[in-house]
């Protein structure tokens, strides 16, 4: 009698499939276009059958995203799990900073300029990671709601999680990546108007 295999090491066999179809596809499609690589070149390409490649990728588009889920939970965590003292914003925003620092860490400045640029001119692509993200919107809502104490989200928090995510959106797409991140964060903190306040000041000395 053979024994199940330990479900620790079924599950990191699927999830090293899944970011090796991931990281192929990727390549495959900063070589050559998004649009001229086929599903089946892809399978081929990580010696998998397309019906794998589907069952771990519901659309082409997905193919370049492999962590939506682990995002959404690292999102959630950063609010939830965050240090006394630390404001939900300066959380979100150290979140984010890590994030690009561990973009950069492991592809450097180069590569990740150049995947960005190839997200940004690939409608399809920014348009799905758009929507990806922005899904996030209601974990995020929630997790800060009852940070706070609430049953469920108010106006003000469900407003600040959509522009929170949509700031990160503006980050992906940005050659200044810390830059907008920080110009973010310094109108989530303080609002609009000292920023304007400052900038007629600043034109008109």
């Amino acid at each position: 009698m053979t024994n199940a295999e330990p479900i620790g090491r079924r599950e990191r066999k699927k999830a090293a499939t899944r970011k090796n179809i991931s990281d192929v596809a990727t390549m495959m499609f900063l070589e050559r276009g998004f649009d001229n690589v086929s599903i089946r070149e892809v399978a081929d390409a990580a010696d998998v059958s397309p019906t794998t490649v589907f069952a771990h990728f519901p659309q082409k588009e997905a193919l370049v995203f492999d962590e939506d889920d682990e995002q959404r939970d690292r999102l959630v965590s950063a609010v939830r799990d965050r240090a006394d003292g630390i404001t939900v914003n300066r959380a979100i925003h150290d979140f984010y900073a890590a994030e690009v620092h561990a973009n950069l860490a492991e592809h450097g400045a180069e590569v990740s300029q150049v995947f960005s640029r190839f997200l940004n001119e690939t409608p399809a692509l920014r348009d799905y990671a758009a929507k990806m993200w922005l899904r996030h919107e209601d974990a995020l809502a929630d997790a800060i709601a009852v940070d706070l104490g609430l049953t469920e989200p108010t106006h003000e928090i469900r407003v600040y999680s959509r522009f929170v995510l949509q700031m990160q959106l503006l980050v992906t797409e940005s050659d200044d990546q810390l830059g907008i991140l920080a110009a973010g964060f310094t109108v989530l903190e303080n609002g609009w108007a000292p920023v304007e306040a400052r900038i007629v000041a600043d034109s008109q000395g």
